[in-house]
C-alpha cells in the first residue's frame, strides 16, 4: 500500500534529533514562549526574508490575528471587506469571518486554481479594504498583478502562506514576504511540519508585528497587565524545536516533491486525467499535487485497488458550507466545477522512485 501521505516515515529521518529537543525542553523547564520559540522565529524570518516572524498556535490564527492587529492599528474596521478565492480551504475564509471582516469571495480559474484576475480588475467596492490571496496546493497566487492591483486601490495585502513554503517567485522573494503580512500553517502535513499544531505571522511591519506579540498572548506585553483585548495563541516551545530541526531539511524535501510532480507531467498519459499545468507564478513547492477527473469516484476506487492512497482537497466550497450560509447564494461555478473534480495523489519527499512508478501505472491504467 502508498499511502497517501506517510507522516511517520517524513518525521522518522528526525528522531533522533527530535528527542534531544524533547530532553532539553525538559531540562530547560521554561515552557511557554522561551529560547526554542524565539530561535525559530529568527531562523524563519531569515529564511523568508523579513525582519519579523511571530510564533502563534496555527494557521488559521496566524491569518486572523494579522486581521486583529490591523484593527489595533486603525488600518481595518470591523464590516471591511476582504477578497478571498472561492477555491481554498474554509480555513482561509473563517480567518477574516471571525476577525470581525466580511469575506467576498471571487471565483476562480481552471489554470490557475486561483483568483480571476479578471473579476478582480472589475470590482470598484469602496468598502473593500484588503486581499487575502492564498498560495493554493504550494502555487504562488499570482502576486505581482495582485501587488499592483492592491497598490492603485490602497488594499492591504495578506498571503495566506499555508501550503507554500519555501515557494520563491522570479525575483527570488519568497512567500511570506510577498505582501504586507503573511500566516503560515506548521500542521504536520505541511512542507514544513510540526508534530502538532502551530503557525506564524511573518512581515517587514515592525508595528504589526508588536501589535501581534501582544495579541496572542492575552494582549499583554508585561504579566498580568494587558494592553489589548487578546486571545490565546502561542507557539508551542516543543513544537517550535521540531520545526527548526527540520527547516534546514525543507528546501531538499522541496526539490524532491518537484522532481516527482516532473515525472508526473511526463510520465501520466491518460485522456480521462487531467494534469496541473497550468501557468504558475513563480516555484510550485507541490504541497499538493492534484489531478482533475469526471470520474472521480471511479479514478478514487480503482486507485484504491492499486494501493493508491488519495484524498480530495476540497469537496465542498466554503460557500457551499452549512456553517457559512451567510455568504449567500451566488454561485462560483469555477470553483464548483474544481471542487467536483479534483483528487490528490501521494506527494512526499519520502516516496521512493519505485513508489512514484507504481502510482504513475495506476493512473495511466485507469478506464472510466
Amino acid at each position: 500500500m502508498i499511502p497517501y501521505l506517510d507522516l511517520h516515515k517524513i518525521n522518522d529521518r528526525h528522531r533522533a534529533d527530535f528527542e534531544s529537543a524533547f530532553k532539553v525542553f525538559m531540562d530547560r523547564g521554561q515552557n511557554i514562549l522561551g529560547e526554542a520559540v524565539t530561535d525559530f522565529e529568527s531562523q524563519f524570518a531569515q529564511y523568508c526574508g523579513v525582519k519579523f516572524c511571530v510564533g502563534v498556535g496555527n494557521g488559521l490564527d496566524a491569518l486572523r490575528l494579522i486581521f486583529e492587529a490591523y484593527k489595533v492599528i486603525g488600518k481595518l474596521k470591523p464590516g471591511d471587506k476582504v477578497l478571498v478565492c472561492a477555491h481554498t480551504y474554509v480555513a482561509t475564509v473563517l480567518s477574516v469571518k471571525q476577525a470581525g471582516l466580511t469575506p467576498v469571495l471571487i471565483d476562480a480559474t481552471e489554470d490557475t486554481f486561483n483568483f480571476d484576475l479578471k473579476a478582480l480588475n472589475e470590482l470598484n467596492d469602496p468598502d473593500i479594504k484588503a486581499i487575502l490571496p492564498t498560495h493554493l496546493y504550494g502555487a504562488l497566487a499570482p502576486m505581482n498583478e495582485i501587488s499592483a492591483l492592491a497598490n492603485t486601490r490602497n488594499w492591504l495585502v495578506i498571503e495566506d502562506a499555508a501550503q507554500a513554503h519555501g515557494a520563491k517567485n522570479q525575483h527570488n522573494s519568497r512567500a511570506g514576504h510577498l505582501g504586507d503580512a503573511a500566516g503560515f500553517s506548521f500542521y504536520p502535513t505541511k512542507n514544513l511540519g510540526a508534530l502538532g499544531d502551530a503557525g506564524a505571522v511573518t512581515t517587514d511591519d515592525a508595528q504589526l508585528a508588536e501589535v501581534i506579540r501582544c495579541l496572542r498572548n492575552y494582549g499583554s506585553q508585561q504579566r498580568y497587565y494587558n494592553k489589548f483585548s487578546g486571545f490565546n495563541s502561542r507557539l508551542d516551545e516543543l513544537q517550535a524545536a521540531f520545526l527548526t530541526i527540520k527547516l534546514p531539511q525543507l528546501d531538499q524535501d522541496n526539490a524532491r516533491r518537484v522532481h516527482i510532480a516532473m515525472r508526473y507531467d511526463a510520465e501520466i498519459i491518460n485522456p480521462h486525467i487531467r494534469l496541473p499545468l497550468g501557468r504558475y507564478h513563480g516555484d510550485h513547492v507541490y504541497h499538493l499535487y492534484v489531478v482533475r477527473t469526471g470520474y472521480r469516484e471511479k479514478l478514487e476506487r480503482h486507485l484504491q485497488r492499486q494501493g493508491i492512497g488519495t484524498l480530495i482537497h476540497y469537496p465542498v466550497p466554503p460557500h457551499k458550507q452549512e456553517g457559512l450560509t451567510e455568504l449567500g447564494l451566488e454561485r462560483h461555478p469555477i470553483a464548483e466545477q474544481l471542487h467536483d473534480t479534483v483528487l490528490s495523489i501521494p506527494m512526499s519527499p519520502v516516496l521512493t522512485e519505485e513508489e512514484v512508478d507504481q502510482v504513475i501505472a495506476g493512473l495511466n491504467s485507469f478506464t472510466p
